[in-house]
């Protein structure tokens, strides 16, 4: 039997699609962001039909395009289809084929690399201003050649789990950092994996250059495969990129799955009967949790951990959660920065202690507003790390919270010198790839 392409599998996915939709609307209907979107008075079928024609065509009529964009991910559509469609994956298609239809292969493929290039520099520096060689090491990266790199120490044999970090969270190293302790008491072996080297190849793919997005995405989940046939997945947005995309594709192309993923956050849920008896310290805490529904399971477990920690008292602070993290609201920034105040004014008034993000997207976007608040913003696994005696510095939202490039590079100039770096690059990357993350300015809040 002949294997099928990566491009040819995908392609029939879509042609899956075409024939098993009825356009019946209720994904449309389900949709938490329709409003924002500037769909809420469209026809649902209509707008389905038209997602249809641009899956053909690439092209199709405004609300169907604007729905398309407008998709931050949630997932609700997903539950809504009865017709083993996946209306989310659906929307990444078409907004492939609509990028596709609009840019010369050139200009696509230039765009995957800018937007490949402009994450990777920005991890690697923010990293590398936080972190040092060993601590690198241990989250699958270095500043060393490969060839001096040591192997590990238990090479040949295969972990319980592979470890994927993704690439973002090295940009907030204490979560993931945090995430190795956690493992390391409860006794799992694992293997890590990610950073640039390992991407997932959604870049590419938002581009529409699906022939690199191919390269890439089977690449990484060749190279996930030889560390073990389980594989955790920290980052949600590679978890929906190799579920839905990567993963059912190389199954169709080759004819089975080279391993499983399970988001980390479900996982260590369901280990929360192990994990219990070691949160023997008391936090002393009220606290809200920034919440995202888009990948089932996770709020739900962030919710079921916090409740565990004994000390914490965990507050509702009545504000919609929806989408799956962060940075997939880029279409609909006005909607994002009112959800943004509207919560962290909401933790204002109900007096509680602190901010709980799960995801490091969120912590990025959230964390500098400490400044301005009386509460602080922290990750889900600080939390629980106190309670188990584990603890790593926030080194991000520290510099993060200076305002001031100069002054971060003059604080991590030791690392600076460390790893070989060029200062002016490094005083570049932070502008671009730390302060200029603010999505929701700072200086904004209510006295």
């Amino acid at each position: 039997m002949t294997e099928m392409t990566f491009e040819a599998a995908l392609e029939a996915r879509v042609e899956h699609i075409l024939d098993a939709c009825t356009r019946c609307g209720k994904c449309v209907e389900a949709c938490p962001v329709t409003e924002p979107a500037g769909v809420a008075d469209a026809d649902p079928e209509a707008v389905v039909s038209g997602v249809l024609d641009i899956l053909r065509a690439g092209e199709g009529p405004e609300a169907s395009r604007k729905w398309a964009e407008g998709c931050i991910l949630s997932g609700e559509c997903i539950k809504a289809c009865d017709y083993g469609v996946n209306p989310r994956f659906m929307l990444s298609m078409a907004r492939i084929a609509h990028a596709r239809a609009a840019n010369p292969e050139q200009e696509r493929r230039r765009k995957g690399v800018m937007g490949y290039r402009a994450v990777a520099d920005g991890v690697n520096v923010i990293a590398k201003l936080q972190l040092t060689n060993e601590q690198l090491l241990r989250l699958g990266q270095s500043s060393k050649p490969r060839s001096l790199i040591p192997a590990p120490a238990a090479a040949g044999a295969k972990p319980d789990f592979v470890f994927y970090t993704g690439c973002n969270v090295l940009k907030t190293p204490h979560i993931a950092l945090l995430a190795l302790d956690i493992m390391d008491t409860l006794g799992i072996s694992y293997r890590v994996m990610g950073g640039p080297s390992h991407c997932c190849g959604v870049l590419h793919m938002r581009s529409g250059d699906t022939e690199t997005t191919a390269r890439m995405a089977t690449g990484s989940a060749d190279k996930l495969a030889q560390g073990g046939s389980q594989v955790l997945a920290w980052c949600p947005s590679c978890y929906v990129q190799f579920s839905e995309t990567t993963l059912p594709t190389v199954e169709k192309a080759r004819g089975s799955r080279p391993f499983e993923m399970t988001p980390f956050m479900v996982y260590l849920g369901g280990r929360l009967d192990d994990l219990r008896p070691m949160l023997r310290n008391r936090v002393e805490m009220r606290v809200a949790l920034h919440r995202h529904p888009g990948l089932p399971g996770v709020v739900k477990a962030a919710e079921a951990m916090l409740r565990a920690v004994p000390g914490i008292e965990v507050v509702d602070l009545g504000q919609p959660a929806v989408g799956l993290m962060a940075n997939y609201f880029r279409a609909l920034p006005e909607y994002r920065n009112k959800l943004y105040r509207a919560e962290l004014e909401a933790a204002r008034e109900a007096g509680v202690d602190a901010l709980v993000a799960v995801y490091h997207a969120d912590h990025r976007d959230l964390c500098a507003h400490e400044g301005e608040y009386p509460f602080r913003i922290i990750n889900l696994l600080e939390i629980v790390g106190e309670s188990m005696g584990l603890e790593q510095a926030d080194n991000f939202k520290r510099l993060k919270l200076m305002q001031d490039a100069d002054a971060i590079v003059e604080d991590c100039r030791d690392l600076i010198e460390a790893h070989g770096m060029d200062i002016d690059e490094a005083r570049r990357t932070v502008e671009t790839a730390m302060l200029a993350e603010q999505p929701l300015p700072l200086g904004g809040a209510r006295a």
